[in-house]
């Protein structure tokens, strides 16, 4: 072979090897997301610990490092295979110059010139409140999708062309430069107090699960999980409810809770018996119950605590009770399922002890913030604290230690991991401050009054709707915000205490996971169940029950209430128990043994008797189920007894 075919042949090769342009940018763009993901959970820590910059500042500079990191992260054409890509991506850098454009300008605002005020904002400050504000708008569109755009827009347009409306709907139109002035340039839009907390607490304790996920505290959840349940019936089923009840709270999502956990516990489930559908619910509405489950009860129960000026300790304690509730709730439908399908146990399980031995020290940092919490700090001082504690505990094992790779990584994990809560808070933000503004809050809740006619029961089926078809489109946190500032208002002319009725709409909030026909936890575990998303999500909806039934008990009894004293709180908890069981056996139709129709009428029959005790007779419904149970239990003794005659 001659020497110049040698070369053109070389020349091939490399033509071949050398990366394309494409591939180039593609990686260009990795490293810059990574460099500014992990320099925004630093700064965020250094805020924490230092607090240095004033809230009006330092939430207009959370907001644009965040919406930056969005058109990264998030590309205008995801497609990299797209002959539109590059031009997608100029555009997508354009916008973060845009952003850091209107950043600077509100970080230079002098709030304590009322110029502004008597003569309104200059043209540059206008455009730049404009910029930010549609920038907010995509930013939300890429992590959270249409529907939390579209709700903002219809809110900014009833402030806008209010006057326009008929009858109670009409109110006072606000012209561009007062709906900016409000919307930007003050604490009461997009930086009130629902990105404040999206923007400290909440991304901290963010971060401090994305470090317990790289130093191997999730894998330890699951693996305890299974060595406490995995040898009883169901096992699988039952250890997946319990990890996600430790677990689930931690990844602040329950979709990533779903996948995560239900990567390990949905294949085990569908091999020891129950079918796909019934695996992908099983695992989704654990999932959602970690949102609720103390001491790390998702971002809302933060954005509740700054809402109602309850410490986040009393929250934290107040929900320890309906959260077990809920798990009892799902573990009896766990249980019944077993049952019914005849599911064998586990064969082997590791050793309780085994497990703890290897990963006791992951508990270290929840005890820590529990305990922090409990005594009242400051929950994002609790936050950093809870993260230098992970890093620290790992270390004490040569197992979890991990290296400057793995650090980075959870840096930048837990900055992605906020992206799509601080731009939901942010958007939240915009429908808060014009409930405030024009005043629709009042005629929202007249409206549910004259439509419940004044009961209790009828106005909380209606904030349950709401709750759902918020929900199909937002995330819960954002969900949240918007219920709580236009339903608990309504909820506190029936009675209840403030704390309550923020409860019961943070609990609502939380039932589009699992709620037909829109349910993205459960579709999420059909998808690693390769199960039907349909029927998933009607398995989700039963096993999630705890979700509908405890916000009523909420209402009705002192489940919320341990003032009231020891034995009306014991007697609101045995009352939600008895409800919960007996919903549960009358739809699965086994307690001890499969139930005749008559039964299960009888069981479903007793629920409104210990709901609502009409005539003080409430306890009737409890001693029906007891004799329910007494003879469940002398015809299983029966059949027991004549099997072993034959």
């Amino acid at each position: 072979m001659s020497a110049d075919a040698d070369k053109n042949d070389q020349s091939s090769t490399a033509a071949i090897v050398e990366p394309l342009p494409l591939e180039n940018i593609f990686t260009l763009f990795g490293y810059l997301i990574l460099v500014v993901a992990v320099a925004l959970s630093a700064f965020q820590i250094w805020q924490g610990i230092t607090s240095t910059i004033s809230a009006t500042y330092f939430r207009p500079v959370h907001l644009s490092w965040v919406l930056v990191l969005i058109f990264l992260h998030y590309p205008l054409i995801d497609n990299r295979h797209n002959k539109l890509y590059i031009p997608g991506r100029v555009v997508d850098l354009i916008l973060c110059m845009l952003t850091v454009f209107a950043g600077y300008r509100l970080w230079i605002f002098d709030y304590n010139d009322i110029d502004h005020l008597l003569y309104g904002l200059s043209i540059t400050d206008l455009i730049s409140g404009c910029v930010l504000l549609g920038l907010l708008m995509e930013g939300c569109r890429r992590t959270v999708g249409w529907v939390m755009v579209f709700i903002a827009l219809l809110f900014l347009s009833y402030s806008a062309f209010g006057d326009l409306l008929p009858g109670t709907l009409a109110t006072k139109s606000y012209t561009l430069q007062e709906l900016i002035q409000f919307q930007i340039y003050s604490a009461n839009g997009v930086f009130g107090s629902a990105l404040g907390i999206a923007a400290t607490t909440v991304f901290v304790f963010v971060l401090f699960g994305a470090f317990l996920e790289v130093t191997g505290a999730g894998k330890f959840f699951i693996d305890l999980a299974f060595s406490i349940a995995g040898k009883y019936r169901g096992g699988p089923a039952k250890a997946a409810v319990l990890a996600s009840a430790g677990l689930g709270s931690i990844s602040g999502s329950a979709i990533a809770n779903t996948v995560t956990t239900g990567s390990v516990t949905i294949p085990m489930m569908k091999k020891l018996g129950y079918t796909p559908e019934q695996s992908a619910g099983i695992e989704a509405a654990a999932s959602t119950g970690g949102q609720i489950m103390p001491p790390i009860m998702g971002a809302g129960a933060f954005v509740m605590a700054q809402f109602t000026g309850v410490p986040y300790s009393d929250i934290m304690l107040t929900s320890i009770a309906p959260a077990i509730l809920y798990f009892f709730c799902t573990l009896l439908y766990v249980h019944l399922m077993a049952c019914k399908l005849n599911l064998q146990t586990q064969s082997r399980t590791q050793a309780v002890i085994s497990v703890m031995k290897d990963g006791a020290h992951h508990l270290i940092p929840l005890l820590l913030i529990t305990l922090l919490l409990m005594l009242a700090y400051s929950p994002l001082l609790v936050g950093v604290a809870g993260c230098a504690a992970v890093l620290l505990t790992s270390a004490l094992r040569k197992h979890s230690r991990i290296g400057v790779s793995k650090f980075i990584s959870g840096m930048k994990n837990g900055a992605l991991l906020a992206l799509p809560i601080s731009v939901a808070c942010g958007a939240a933000g915009i429908i808060v401050g014009v409930v405030g503004q024009t005043g629709i809050g009042l005629q929202f809740t007249q409206f549910v009054m004259d439509f419940s006619g004044g009961y209790l029961l009828i106005a909380l089926l209606l904030v349950s709707i709401v709750a759902l078809v918020l929900g199909m489109g937002l995330p819960v946190t954002a969900a949240y915000i918007v219920l709580a500032v236009m339903a608990v208002p309504m909820l506190g002319d029936f009675g209840l205490p403030v704390l309550s009725a923020h409860l019961i709409v943070f609990w609502l909030s939380q039932t589009s996971n699992v709620t037909p026909p829109i349910a993205l936890a459960a579709f999420a575990g059909a998808g690693v169940a390769n199960a039907n998303p349909m029927k998933s999500s009607v398995e989700a909806f039963k096993l999630a029950g705890g979700l509908f039934i405890i916000p009523i008990m909420m209402a009705y009894t002192d489940l919320l209430n341990p003032d009231a004293g020891l034995i009306p709180f014991i007697f609101a908890l045995l009352q939600a128990t008895i409800v919960i069981v007996s919903i549960a056996i009358a739809i699965e139709g086994y307690m001890l043994r499969k139930l005749t129709l008559v039964e299960r009428l009888i069981a479903l029959g007793a629920v409104p008797l210990i709901l609502f005790n009409p005539y003080n007779i409430g306890v009737a419904g409890i001693v029906i189920i007891l004799i329910l149970l007494a003879l469940q239990w002398r015809n299983r003794d029966i059949i027991e007894t004549n099997k072993s005659d034959d």
